[in-house]
């Protein structure tokens, strides 16, 4: 048997605690041994989106193969190092010290730091608060921008959904990654990522913007990014100019569509190889006809610092 504890705090986020507690309840469907257990100072634990959840006061005996998670919180509501007391801190610790688990999510990363378990470790959080985990917890090594370190049994995550994301990875640690894609599967979740992906995908970083004919042509290259997209459809089914689109697609991007369309490209192809695919068999998979562009553009992006600035011709 082994049990999940769930460190519970005022003004938690309900999807920093309900996916990962969908994924080991899951795992027990599928006949893992999985006990969950939901612990906390008070025994009514109030969320941010208003729904007040019940918790246990007394912690169960924790052995080395249970594994402890502190969901995130609201920063606003304690300030970003939290409201986790001196006497759970020390359980994190303890809990750590004789072999077990520990992880986080999201902002729940302020309490492994405050327990001391980021020291000299690589750790992350959710992009919004990196640098202050970085200010407060010195020692620590903060990476940026992905989705979940692992570092000597202490896990940390960006949250929110990608707290699934670390959920299937313990679980693929322990039964292979096999049971992680039948839980997946369940949850009706696209993918496993690796810890490593961008917690923003270029979909997302390029979508802050207000034109709308530009929004349209990125409708059409996100839904079929693997296929040739001429210029001249794309723009006719924008009702602007070849010239216009591709001035404003530049304007509000910093990218031509084809560069778009590519970054796309490359972003799925590094999720498929990440995931046991060769570069020849993700090249197709995504659109190449051959793994040489993949392999050029590959080694393009990770030369910049930005990752997706790709200056491609439309």
């Amino acid at each position: 048997m082994a049990r999940v504890v769930f460190l519970l705090v005022p003004q938690l986020h309900l999807l920093d605690l309900a996916g990962p507690a969908q994924v080991f309840s899951s795992a027990a469907d599928l006949g893992y041994d999985y006990r969950l257990h939901y612990v906390a100072e008070a025994a009514e634990v109030p969320t941010v989106q208003g729904v007040s959840l019940r918790a246990d006061t007394r912690w169960p005996e924790l052995d080395r193969d249970d594994l402890v998670v502190v969901p995130g919180w609201r920063p606003a509501a304690h300030g970003p190092a939290g409201p986790v007391g001196p006497a759970d801190l020390r359980r994190l610790a303890d809990h750590h010290a004789r072999g077990g688990t520990v992880a986080s999510i999201c902002a729940g990363a302020f309490a492994l730091g405050r327990a001391g378990l980021l020291d000299g470790r690589r750790c992350t959080t959710h992009h919004e608060v990196q640098d202050e985990l970085a200010l407060r917890h010195r020692a620590a090594r903060v990476v940026r921008d992905v989705l979940y370190v692992v570092d000597e049994r202490v896990v940390t995550s960006a949250g929110i959904a990608s707290g699934i994301d670390v959920a299937l990875h313990l679980v693929a640690t322990r039964h292979g990654p096999s049971t992680a894609a039948r839980i997946a599967r369940t949850l009706v979740v696209y993918a496993r990522r690796n810890g490593h992906e961008q917690q923003a995908s270029a979909m997302m970083r390029h979508r802050s913007h207000l034109s709308d004919a530009v929004h349209r042509a990125q409708d059409l290259i996100d839904a079929r990014y693997s296929e040739p997209l001429p210029l001249a459809g794309l723009a006719a089914a924008c009702g602007v100019s070849e010239r216009t689109l591709s001035r404003l697609f530049r304007q509000v991007t910093g990218l031509t569509p084809l560069g778009y369309q590519q970054l796309l490209r490359v972003e799925r192809a590094e999720h498929l190889i990440g995931h046991g695919a060769t570069v020849e068999s993700a090249a197709r998979a995504v659109g190449f006809t051959d793994a040489r562009m993949l392999r050029r553009l590959r080694t393009r992006t990770r030369t910049r610092a930005t990752g997706d600035a790709l200056p491609l011709a439309s």
